[in-house]
C-alpha cells in the first residue's frame, strides 16, 4: 500500500510538472485557462512564470526526497536536491505565489486562500530548513511532508477543477472553494500522518518512584 501511494505520488507529481512545462513554456500565455483569467495572467507575466517554473522544480524534487534507499545510498545528492527544492521551488514559488494572490481570479475568499497558501508554503519551508541545521532529522521530516503537501497542491487543484466541470458546477462558483480544497486537506491529512512521528521523537518522561 505504501509503494503503491508513493507510485501514485510520482506519477501524479511529474505529469503535473509536464503539463506546467508544456502549458507555460511552449503554448501562448494564458491559453490553458479560463478566459477570465487570461487578461490577468497577461499583464503579471513575470510573476506567473516565476511562480510556475519554480513550483514546477519544488513539485518534481519532492517525490525523490522521500525516497528512505536514496536518502542513504545517495545523501549528498539529497541534500543539495532540498536546497534546490526550498532555495528555488519554495521560496521563489512561495515569494511570487504571494505576489499573485492579490490578483487571482474570483475575489476576496480565493484571493485569502492563495495568500494563505503561498504564506504557509514558505513557513513550512523554513522550519524545515532551520530543523535539519539543528541536525533534527524527525522534525525536519515532519516539516518537509506538511510543505510538499501545500507543493502538492499544484495537483489537486487540477483535479477538482475538471471534476467540478464534469459535476456541471460553473467555474465562477467552483473557484472560490477549490482555492482552499486544492491544500487544507492536503495539510490536514500530512500534519494526521506525522502526529504519531511527532510523539516518537519526544523524549519519554522519567517516571516517578512506584
Amino acid at each position: 500500500m505504501k509503494r503503491l501511494g508513493l507510485c501514485a505520488l510520482f506519477l501524479l507529481a511529474l505529469a503535473v510538472t509536464a503539463y506546467a512545462v508544456l502549458a507555460y513554456g511552449f503554448l501562448p500565455l494564458g491559453s490553458v485557462v479560463h478566459p477570465d483569467m487570461k487578461a490577468s495572467f497577461l499583464v503579471h507575466r513575470a510573476g506567473l512564470y516565476a511562480h510556475v517554473f519554480a513550483a514546477a522544480v519544488a513539485l518534481a524534487f519532492g517525490p525523490f526526497q522521500f525516497l528512505s534507499a536514496g536518502r542513504r545510498r545517495f545523501a549528498m545528492l539529497h541534500r543539495w536536491m532540498g536546497r534546490v527544492y526550498l532555495g528555488v521551488g519554495v521560496l521563489v514559488g512561495g515569494v511570487s505565489g504571494l505576489y499573485l494572490a492579490a490578483f487571482a481570479f474570483g475575489g476576496g475568499i480565493p484571493k485569502a486562500g492563495f495568500a494563505l497558501l503561498a504564506a504557509l508554503w514558505l513557513y513550512t519551508g523554513l522550519r524545515a530548513f532551520t530543523a535539519i541545521r539543528r541536525g533534527t532529522i524527525a522534525e525536519h521530516r515532519a516539516w518537509m511532508v506538511r510543505n510538499y503537501a501545500l507543493t502538492f497542491a499544484a495537483v489537486t487543484l487540477r483535479l477538482y477543477l475538471p471534476v467540478s466541470a464534469l459535476a456541471g458546477i460553473p467555474f465562477e462558483q467552483a473557484y472560490p472553494a477549490i482555492a482552499w480544497l486544492c491544500w487544507v486537506p492536503n495539510l490536514l491529512v500530512a500534519d494526521a500522518c506525522f502526529n504519531g512521528v511527532r510523539n516518537r521523537s519526544r523524549p519519554a518522561l522519567p517516571r516517578g518512584p512506584a
